[in-house]
């Protein structure tokens, strides 16, 4: 990919690139709709990902240019940006903006950036184009940010500069993965732990129901709402950061104080959820598969009837591999409403498995679905 991106970029911009840097794209294996509300995340890196060649211009131009996408942008380079229309570019416009808060950029840059994560399917291609842009300057203007600042950095971009409220799961993931690992991640406190992820006869298989998702124009924002509703519920008895502080047992204890039915189911999944990622991980750990797959499905059913983030694409995908001998377990990633699932899957089943889900989802929701084997990938790095 390099060499081709390089090539691109010569025909493009007409010089040679100075770098070439990658940053993949995430599953969250368990523990969705967690990062906002302080609690376990259990993450990893993935093999697709987003590359990005770089090289210095004197006119003080800004060129944003993507393989992936027909709009182009030439900024001029300025003390601040704001966001401009829903352009992809927005997202590296908003590191360029983040940056020049704290240090100067002295010249320009020619940018020309290629994907092969599907755009809106959960797999968290703006963290991925965020944290390799962010990764890209300070690497190259030798800058005094380590990788837990870009990943801050990235996930503020999203916040006040997109204006969608999410946690700093996907921005962690992609940064810090590492190859056949998994991270347990408390959002809280940022602590991580790296988690053997040794599959044995199984891949990790991802499934793209081709249903895109528009997360800032979606109800993520308004999940946020009710799980801070929640919190502020369980406030008027106790004293909480956030829900994830709360065991199941004891929010059995306090759950009286949410009055509101909906407000209740949101904060019955949270804390579930919460405690099936430390389950999970322990379960992955051991090699346990059929109990890491259990919590997968348990995971989906409260994400469906609780959280109602899934729905029919999702739902259709999960249900096939119920039925489905060889996987061991699934669920839907990201923040839903669409998106992917993600599926353990015997190796040697990945073809027939690929033509009898794609047949039994055409045939339910009337176009087909795509199945994608990923690696378990590194995080951001110069390549």
């Amino acid at each position: 990919m390099k060499d081709e991106l390089s090539k691109k970029f010569f025909e493009t911009y007409g010089h040679e690139p100075a770098e070439t840097y990658f940053t993949p794209g995430r599953v969250n294996l368990i523990g969705e709709h967690i990062d906002y509300n302080g609690g376990l995340v259990f993450p990893c890196a993935i093999t697709l990902g987003t590359w990005l060649c770089l090289a210095p211009n004197n006119d003080r131009i800004i060129r944003f240019k993507s393989l992936n996408f027909a709009e182009e942008a030439e900024i001029a380079l300025l003390p601040s940006f704001k966001k401009d229309g829903s352009g992809w570019y927005n997202y590296p416009l908003g590191v360029f903006n983040e940056i020049l808060k704290n240090f100067q950029i002295p010249v320009g840059f020619d940018l020309l950036y290629s994907g092969n994560i599907p755009i809106g399917s959960g797999l968290s291609s703006s963290a991925s184009i965020e944290v390799v842009t962010a990764y890209a300057l300070t690497s190259y203007l030798e800058l005094d940010l380590d990788r837990l600042a870009l990943v801050k950095l990235s996930k503020k971009v999203e916040n006040e500069f997109i204006g969608l409220n999410s946690g700093i799961m996907d921005q962690f993931a992609v940064a810090f993965g590492e190859k056949d690992k998994a991270i347990v991640l408390n959002c809280d406190t940022l602590d991580y732990q790296i988690v053997d992820c040794e599959l044995g006869d199984h891949v990790l298989t991802i499934i793209n129901t081709k249903k895109p998702r528009g997360l800032a124009e979606s109800k993520y924002n308004e999940r946020v709402s009710e799980c801070q509703a929640a919190l502020a519920a369980l406030n008027t008895e106790l004293e909480l950061n956030n829900l994830c502080e709360l065991t199941p047992a004891k929010f059995a204890l306090h759950s009286h104080l949410i009055t509101d039915d909906t407000i209740l189911k949101r904060a019955t999944h949270v804390i579930h959820e919460n405690e099936r990622v430390s389950l999970a991980a322990k379960a992955l750990s051991e090699g346990k598969l059929e109990e890491f797959g259990g919590l997968m499905y348990a995971s989906h059913q409260s994400l469906k009837d609780l959280y109602e983030v899934s729905g029919q694409e999702l739902d259709t995908v999960v249900d096939f591999c119920t039925g489905y001998p060889d996987v061991t377990g699934a669920r839907m990633t990201g923040a839903g409403f669409g998106g992917c699932a993600i599926a353990i899957l015997k190796k040697d089943a990945v073809e027939d498995f690929t033509d009898k889900l794609t047949k039994y989802y055409q045939e339910r929701i009337g176009y087909a679905c795509e199945v994608y084997v990923s690696k378990i990938g590194n995080g951001a790095t110069t390549i």
